[in-house]
This record gives structure tokens, C-alpha cells and sequence, in this order.
């Protein structure tokens, strides 16, 4: 499959507030991948992190600056500019978000 797909966490090492029994950013989007290698294992699917204190991109300013003005919570996961999941995000929602975009599962 030619087709390519890029999806960004945007998070922090610190857990927020409201998610103190919660796994870090950086643990949920290794899960997330975990996951996503499972069901599309032959897919071009790329998972990228960005620290919400350090935006690499324009549009990761974007988010990162959303989120530090409590406009969006994190874990933040983005894919083609759209927000597919916040504060704990559910596969179901990726995997919808993914199979929308034209991969299929294994």
C-alpha cells in the first residue's frame, strides 16, 4: 500500500492534573503504536511525540498552545490536522479515524 499516514501525541513528561492514575504521554503513545502495528502490521502508519514545551512544527505550536491554555487536554492525538483523541484516548476512535483513511486491519 502506497498510502502514508502520520498521526502526532502531543504531551508532557509530567502526568496532567486530572490524570494522576493515568499512563505518561510518551506510555500512551507507545501503546497506541503497539497497537496500531498489531492490526495494520504492513501499514505506513508513523506515530511521532512531541512534548507540549517543545513544538517542533507550526501546526504543533498550534496544539501545544491549546493544550498549555487548557483548551485541549493531553495526551493530545492528532492526524491530518484533526483531533482524534484527548486526556485517554480510545483505539476505537483511532482505528476508525485510520480505516477512514483508507489502511485496512490484518
Amino acid at each position: 500500500m502506497d498510502n502514508k499516514m502520520e498521526m502526532t501525541v502531543y504531551g508532557a513528561e509530567q502526568a496532567c492534573p486530572s490524570c494522576l492514575h493515568s499512563p505518561s504521554s510518551r506510555e500512551t503513545m507507545e501503546w497506541i503504536r503497539a497497537a496500531i502495528q498489531r492490526k495494520y502490521p504492513d501499514s505506513s502508519i508513523s506515530i511521532r511525540y512531541v512534548d507540549i514545551n517543545q513544538p517542533e512544527t507550526d501546526e504543533d505550536k498550534t496544539f501545544t498552545d491549546k493544550i498549555l491554555n487548557d483548551e485541549l487536554f493531553y495526551p493530545l492525538v492528532v492526524t491530518n490536522g484533526k483531533v482524534i483523541g484527548e486526556g485517554n484516548p480510545r483505539l476505537k476512535t483511532i482505528f476508525q479515524t485510520i480505516e477512514e483513511n483508507g489502511f485496512k486491519s490484518a
